[in-house]
């Protein structure tokens, strides 16, 4: 008889509820007696489907206020997740920006990597986490020296060795994972979650930006551009240069903080528009904006390309105020009118349960290829769902043929 398979379940780590932790309990959803290992785990932040799993933290965990000082120990993570213990695991499903994938699977296991980004501190965002004046001269050549030794691990993490199937959040991100890893990826898009975004839209004067305050968002290009514009703008968000986009800030922009998310499913469908100044990786927000049919304006790079179109918002180039402030005026002043249905019907289209089924579908295929029984895996997704129980979750196609991915190979 097939003896039911064990799943572990890796997050780089877990002090807040952001794009890469909605993926995770999405991912949750379909395993939920999964073990989860992470470096890091703030209590009363992350969502129950989550919660319920078997945690295991990393010895970073014991450090005094290490939820707000672990971007520090960047250089000691690579140590930390090699530092679990998965023996006895037969499927390993790592989420990760970071260091995740870096975990040392066990001979006989089946390691699949869904890749937010490449370690995003050691490759293409380099400069904009450490490049001046974002850090201080000591830490800028720390970082020098170090990057080198993090990218070789990152290269080596990331190896057919370690791990057996790489999964892309866009093609944007699979080309980045090309050129740093040399592998190819599959790409399967992240979902917006619809059943926050109802509500019927009445559009008023505000623009709004939501976001994490980390550098290469940018935010502070658009606080710059509504300045001269003198227009109003919310801003929602938190995170290491706060008190700086709080001193750029002019009478007419409101930094409103952090928020929950019922308050701000509320403001997206009042604002005029949404404003998205940074280049992402693939972008969740614009399409929450989207699913409250607001049209967006973005910078015309990265994942954004992937999921906005010229139905439903307005890309900007190059990445300057002047060229924001043109966009801008382009609704302001009436030039361009984006529909509420058109916002609506494209977000539809990046649903979760979409996304669930193409994430079971490239497991089964890719463990199918590998040459193991799809029975057991099988029966490990059905009993996931049962155990889940369908009052609070999708069922999802669970056909025994995996079917191609419908978006197909970068």
């Amino acid at each position: 008889m097939n003896q039911p398979i064990r799943v572990a379940l890796i997050h780089d780590w877990l002090t807040g509820m952001r794009g890469g932790e909605y993926v995770l309990e999405a991912i949750a959803e379909i395993f939920p007696r999964s073990d989860l290992f992470t470096l890091i785990y703030v209590p009363g932040r992350i969502a129950p489907a989550i919660t319920a799993l078997k945690r295991h933290t990393s010895w970073l965990q014991k450090i005094p206020k290490i939820e707000s000082r672990y971007r520090y120990f960047l250089p000691l993570m690579p140590k930390a997740i090699e530092s679990f213990d998965l023996t006895g695991f037969d499927l390993i499903i790592s989420s990760s920006h970071c260091v995740a994938k870096g975990i040392r699977k066990p001979k006989d296991a089946f390691h699949v990597s869904y890749v937010f980004a490449p370690m995003r501190y050691m490759w293409d965002r380099f400069d904009e986490y450490f490049g001046p004046p974002k850090s201080s001269a000591p830490v800028r050549a720390l970082a020098h020296r170090l990057r080198p030794f993090l990218q070789n691990w990152d290269r080596q993490a990331s190896s057919t060795k370690n791990v057996d199937e790489l999964m892309s959040i866009s093609r944007y991100i699979a080309t980045q994972v090309k050129n740093a890893y040399g592998r190819d990826s599959e790409i399967i898009y992240p979902f917006v979650n619809l059943d926050r975004f109802q509500l019927p839209r009445q559009a008023g004067r505000n623009y709004l930006l939501v976001s994490a305050f980390a550098p290469y968002k940018r935010v502070e290009l658009a606080i710059e551009a509504f300045n001269r514009l003198k227009l109003p703008l919310l801003v929602v968000g938190s995170g290491q240069d706060e008190k700086r986009l709080k001193k750029l800030a002019g009478p007419t922009i409101e930094i409103l903080g952090s928020l929950s998310n019922s308050a701000i499913s509320d403001l997206y469908r009042k604002c005029k528009a949404f404003i998205f100044p940074g280049e992402e990786d693939f972008g969740i927000t614009p399409l929450e904006a989207m699913a409250s049919g607001a049209p967006v304006i973005a910078y015309g790079s990265g994942g954004v390309l992937e999921t906005v179109t010229e139905k439903t918002g307005i890309f900007f180039r190059p990445q300057t105020v002047e060229a924001l402030m043109e966009a801008v005026l382009k609704i302001e002043n009436g030039e361009i009118k984006l529909s509420e249905a058109d916002c609506r019907a494209r977000a539809r289209e990046f649903s979760k349960e979409k996304f669930q089924t193409e994430f079971i579908t490239q497991i089964k295929k890719a463990w199918l290829k590998s040459g193991r029984d799809l029975k057991p895996l099988e029966e490990k997704i059905e009993a996931g769902w049962a155990f889940k129980g369908d009052h609070d979750t999708h069922r999802i196609n669970l056909g025994t043929q995996p079917k191609e991915n419908p978006h197909g190979r970068n």
